[in-house]
């Protein structure tokens, strides 16, 4: 039994799903997004104390 389980383990395709870039990539995009959002929170900081 053993050997047909791993027969039928080496039969199995091994599927490989690429990324579409590279895994820094993602940090960096995530990072230059939050770190916009933020500036532009910030931007919004004392705007009711004009008047």
């Amino acid at each position: 039994m053993q050997t047909e389980v791993l027969a039928a383990v080496e039969e199995t395709v091994h599927v490989v799903h690429e990324l579409p870039m590279p895994p820094l990539a993602f940090g960096l995009i995530a990072f230059a997004s939050l770190m916009t959002l933020g500036v532009i929170t910030l931007s919004w900081k004392g705007i009711a104390h004009r008047h």
